[in-house]
């Protein structure tokens, strides 16, 4: 009786096992890989760090973006949010979380509202995005697409050469999208600001099949360039957003991508300010 009940337990786990190990292959498997990475630096004041948080829980929590996710080819996504400022200043405010509908959706931004909003020192946006490539390494998801989301208000001060990190990010088949913020005007008290943001991220932050950005200028349509952003991460690879013209580029044309630094350089020289923005 004792080794009819253990052949019956092998042969229950025999046919069992496949499929307990189908459902967790399944339930790993999801159409985006995203990492939403955002700039918490002392550039951005207390009202924009709170609107900019706002602008995602609302999106995460909109029927567009919901309806989206669900009609993907696995019906889900995974994602991490972000925040960072200088090249080693990176926190993960919300781990990895599959999204495959409203209660899972509305659980990441339940997360996301109620966790504290950080403020540091500098600028790395190549640190910020070595820091994001390194979140796929360790998710517990198989995604279709790797993605970065960037977004910040100004350029790369701190850390290595932001276009040398994006091409090696490209190479290995991670896309970086970015949402540069324009809301605030650059001026005669704004050193370390440049007033083409968007084109440098144009040339300088997002690349691979399908990069884009969407530049935000109006603190009113904030969130809803933050929803349009996540829809077109979600349904696939879209044409790049193209404007030109500003202070980044060089006289012939092209794109200093170490604007940022030799801005940081000339403040701390000629003494403008104190501290470590």
């Amino acid at each position: 009786m004792r080794d009819r009940s253990r052949f019956l337990g092998i042969m229950l786990a025999l046919l069992i096992g496949p499929l307990v190990g189908a459902a967790t292959a399944a339930d790993s498997r999801v159409d985006v890989e995203l990492v939403i990475a955002v700039d918490v630096s002392w550039s951005m004041d207390r009202d924009e760090q709170r609107f900019q948080r706002d602008g995602y829980v609302a999106a995460f929590r909109h029927p567009d973006v919901i309806d989206a996710i669900r009609h993907g080819g696995w019906g889900a996504i995974a994602v991490t949010y972000v925040e960072w400022a200088g090249s080693h200043l990176q926190s993960v405010i919300v781990p990895w979380t599959r999204i495959d509908g409203a209660e899972t959706a509305d659980g990441f931004a339940d997360a996301l509202a109620n966790a504290p909003i950080n403020r540091q020192w500098r600028t790395s946006i190549s640190g910020a995005m070595t820091h994001a490539a390194a979140q796929f390494d360790d998710s517990p998801y198989a995604g279709l697409r790797h993605i970065v989301d960037v977004s910040g208000d100004g350029p790369n001060n701190q850390g290595e050469q932001v276009d040398l990190v994006r091409d090696r990010m490209i190479a290995r088949g991670i896309i970086v999208n970015g949402l540069p913020l324009m809301i605030k005007r650059t001026g005669p008290g704004d050193y370390l600001g440049i007033t083409d943001l968007d084109i440098y991220y144009r040339d300088c932050v997002i690349g691979g099949t399908g990069a884009f950005m969407i530049a935000v200028r109006d603190r009113d349509n904030f969130w809803e360039a933050i929803k349009r952003k996540l829809l077109l991460e979600i349904a696939g690879p879209v044409p790049r957003v193209i404007r030109a013209q500003g202070r980044a580029h060089r006289p012939d044309g092209t794109t200093d991508c170490l604007i940022g630094e030799k801005l940081w350089l000339e403040w701390r020289e000629g003494g403008w300010g104190w501290g470590d923005e």
